[in-house]
């Protein structure tokens, strides 16, 4: 049952991340790209770990999200 709960977080989070790349700007694909390899991230180290799947993916998904918005605010303020 965990193994399922991982593969269906992993082909969501691949399913999300195919629609990134018509985003308006680098900070919106960053973050959406950000969160769903946060997702897939979390719920495979949760589901390694013996945890609850959907948690791991929730809890990865923002942390992602986090770390992408910050990434695409600082590739928007390079002036190259």
């Amino acid at each position: 049952m965990k193994r399922t709960n991982w593969l269906l977080a992993a082909a969501a989070a691949a399913v999300l991340a195919t629609g990134c790349a018509d985003m308006g700007g680098p900070q919106a694909q960053s973050t959406v790209g950000g969160a769903a390899i946060g997702a897939a991230a979390g719920a495979g180290i949760a589901a390694i770990a013996g945890g609850d799947a959907w948690t791991g993916a929730a809890i990865g998904g923002v942390a992602g999200g986090v770390a992408g918005n910050i990434h695409g605010r600082q590739q928007q303020q390079r002036w190259w």
